[in-house]
């Protein structure tokens, strides 16, 4: 058996964070999807690869067609809308970052999103 390379002092969930922050990185990405597609790659195997959907990758497939490279980019506006407002946002930051559940009655010292969510309601 081949060894295997071991990264340091970074977990996969903190580097997947650094390159999803770089939109170049994120076109680059989806094109690299796209060529590898044109050059007879399975859909099924850049599912797997990339993480993502079949219909996420047809997505891309299509903005590339209509707009090139462009058409890659994230769009200002898209995805789901906010429910907080900025007023509410900027306190639950303060929150998050001056307390922790411990401080609301719960047996952890660590925020989760379910945490957060039932937080809202109290």
């Amino acid at each position: 058996m081949a060894n295997v390379l071991v990264i340091k002092g970074y977990t996969s969930e903190q580097i997947k964070s650094e390159f999803t922050k770089d939109d170049r990185y994120k076109v680059g990405m989806k094109l690299n999807a796209i060529y590898q597609l044109s050059k007879g790659m399975s859909s099924r195997k850049l599912v797997e690869f990339y993480g993502t959907s079949f219909k996420q990758i047809l997505n891309w497939v299509h903005r590339f067609e209509a707009e090139g490279v462009e058409g890659l980019m994230d769009k200002a506006g898209r995805g789901r809308q906010a429910k907080l407002n900025e007023v509410e946002l900027q306190s639950l930051k303060e929150i998050i970052s001056d307390k922790t559940p411990l401080d609301f009655q719960y047996n952890t010292a660590t925020w989760t999103g379910a945490i957060v969510g039932w937080s809202c309601y109290l």
